[in-house]
């Protein structure tokens, strides 16, 4: 499926089922969040253009902002997860392996900026994907990634979803 399609799916799909749109929205931001599937979906425009359908819709912003939010956090968790568990090794799977510069990259933005790297990666599209995984193969306190990453969370899903929806409120 390519992208023109998915975006003309996606309204289709939440305009059927209002009410399972925070997890929809919930999937998507989780897909942007884990490391290895955010390089195969293209979540960050889908989002931005859910946004404004919020408004257009007349679906209430803020469980959807939750859903958002809950996403980014859990995908950002299970990264974590997944470079403890793995270390390095994870750096040699598909799509990641194609891309070794960006491992390192990774390594050096998380030794320069520690527990801000995951607060800030979030917002930096290559980052948000090795960042968490960075954290995890070096074994960063799970408290403090957590806290980083329930910060960074919600600061990206209103970010993502509130522009949109805004600018959308103030047309109609």
């Amino acid at each position: 499926m390519d992208l023109d399609a998915l975006t003309t799916l996606l309204p289709d799909v939440i305009r059927a089922h209002r009410g399972w749109a925070p997890f929809i929205v919930g999937a998507l931001a989780f897909a942007e969040s884990l490391a290895i599937v955010s390089f195969l979906v293209p979540s960050t425009f889908l989002l931005l253009g859910i946004g404004a359908l919020i408004a257009a819709m007349g679906l209430d912003f803020w469980p959807v902002w939750l859903g958002a939010a809950l996403g980014a956090i859990l995908g950002d968790w299970v990264s974590y997860a997944i470079g403890y568990r793995f270390k390095h090794a994870v750096f040699g799977i598909w799509p990641l392996s194609r891309h070794p510069t960006l491992a390192d990259r990774g390594e050096r933005f998380f030794s320069r900026w520690g527990a801000w790297s995951v607060f800030l990666g979030r917002f930096i599209g290559p980052m948000r994907a090795v960042v968490p995984l960075t954290a995890g193969i070096f074994a960063m306190p799970i408290l403090l990634f957590q806290m980083a990453n329930i910060a960074s969370g919600f600061v990206w899903a209103f970010i993502m979803l509130a522009p949109g929806s805004g600018l959308t409120a103030l047309a109609q």
